[in-house]
């Protein structure tokens, strides 16, 4: 039966580990999936559309900070892993696994536009014998509802000829105590026998694969995840917004109640959200729930109070700098740390560029430091000729105010509270590490 022969045959290079897998989408997922399957001894092939990211890796030249130019040259040093920018090339792969972004448009509705370019990808160079796998996150019927039907237009029959999944990626960059292999991977086949042969080529490289019914409970299982963050984080920004005005330290605030042993788990607020997932995922939710007529009410607002985080810190600081006779316009503004998260290069969605859009449109003079980030990236939404200055204490002594979005470990907020004339906190970086603030919290 040419079904079981194909499946059998694949099935056959996973387990000897001759499969060849290939990485659509060579970023923050990509790259540690490479590693992942490389380092378990699989053959790898990465894709990219951006030819300098290619060259990057082809000369042993990492482009992201927490993947070290040591973990990609060892995995090239014993050729198992080549990356490229020629998509015929898939035919090439029995695995493919699709990582590539999923933005949302102008008004908050899903871009799927790389994933339908990737799906006629795939399709155009497919072949019998092929797993695919979408690990982007998106609404709960997209790998089915997209990927399928290209490959069913060359011809090719499912289970037969190629197999179909979905397995959320799971990353949390620059977290030492989580790492592909530990951290359990979701699977959900399109069809019962995809599932299969998609949860056998992930035990390959993970301890523990979570095999769920089908790809849109994968799919929707992601959208959870962030969700529940989403929510849980507006939640406790607008307490800290909610304490200011009763002149109650927020921080001190979940301090005691995160003593409670069960029924807590604890969020901080901070200037906003960041990162690619959950100022993105939630809205690929709510647009799906609409097609259903279903509101999703709890997911809207949680968007609403954190999008309008940023505004609030800007006003935090006008109101700081006003009480010392100082006005926004004109103000030496000395942002710390751009990036989205703690101690990563990531800008993605981080709060600290719309601030900066806020400040200059304020006539703020703004300057920034992140020992991550040199040079701020353009963006799908903001474009800020920004490099990143060193934080001396001439810097902190010149400056008006001291505004902290990201609290990285290598700043020492020490020096710094002796230096700047002001220092505006929207991270608790002072009271974390142990240290006295006369600063202002926000």
């Amino acid at each position: 039966m040419p079904a079981v022969v194909t499946a059998t045959s694949l099935e056959e290079k996973i387990r000897a580990k001759t499969a060849v897998v290939a990485v659509v989408g060579l970023g923050y997922v990509g790259l540690p999936l490479v590693a992942g399957f490389a380092g378990s001894g699989f053959p790898v092939l990465g894709f990219d559309i951006d030819p300098s990211k290619i060259a990057s890796l082809e000369a042993n030249r990492s482009y992201i900070a927490h993947f070290p130019d040591a973990a990609l040259e060892e995995i090239r040093r014993e050729n198992r892993f080549s990356a490229t920018a020629d998509f015929s090339r898939l035919r090439q792969a029995d695995a493919i696994l699709v990582c590539v972004p999923t933005p949302l448009n102008p008004h908050r509705e899903p871009d799927l536009s790389f994933i339908e370019a990737t799906s006629r990808q795939i399709a155009a160079a497919a072949r019998p014998g092929q797993l695919i796998v979408l690990e982007s996150t998106t609404y709960p019927g997209t790998t089915q509802e997209i990927f399928r039907p290209a490959l069913e237009e060359r011809g090719l029959v499912i289970d037969r000829d190629f197999f179909l999944a979905f397995s959320p990626e799971r990353e949390d960059p620059n977290n030492p105590a989580f790492t592909l292999r530990t951290i359990p991977k979701v699977v959900g086949g399109v069809t019962p026998r995809s599932g299969e042969v998609a949860e056998l080529l992930y035990s390959g490289v993970v301890d523990r694969v979570v095999r769920v019914s089908d790809a849109r409970v994968a799919e929707a299982a992601k959208l959870v995840e962030n969700v529940f963050r989403s929510v849980n984080i507006a939640l406790v920004n607008e307490l800290k917004m909610c304490f200011d005005k009763m002149g109650l330290n927020v921080w001190e605030v979940l301090d005691a109640a995160s003593t409670k042993p069960f029924g807590f788990m604890r969020f901080d607020p901070g200037p906003g959200w960041g990162g690619h997932c959950i100022p993105v995922d939630p809205f690929y939710l709510t647009w799906k729930a609409r097609q259903y007529g279903v509101a999703t009410r709890f997911i809207e607002l949680a968007g609403e109070i954190n999008t309008a985080m940023p505004e609030w810190v800007v006003q935090k600081l006008a109101d700081a700098l006003n009480e010392r006779g100082k006005s926004v316009k004109g103000a030496r503004i000395l942002l710390v740390g751009v990036a989205y998260k703690r101690n990563v290069d990531d800008v993605r969605e981080s709060p600290a560029l719309e601030i900066i859009e806020r400040l200059l449109a304020k006539g703020a003079d703004v300057r920034y430091h992140d020992p991550h980030v040199p040079r701020i990236p353009r963006t799908r939404r903001h474009t800020l000729d920004l490099e990143s200055i060193p934080l001396d204490d001439r810097a902190a002594t010149a400056c008006d105010a001291v505004l902290i979005v990201t609290d990285h470990d290598a700043i020492d907020y020490a020096r710094l509270a002796t230096c700047a004339p002001l220092i505006v906190d929207t991270r608790n970086a002072f009271a974390r590490r142990g240290l006295a603030f006369s600063g202002v919290l926000a």
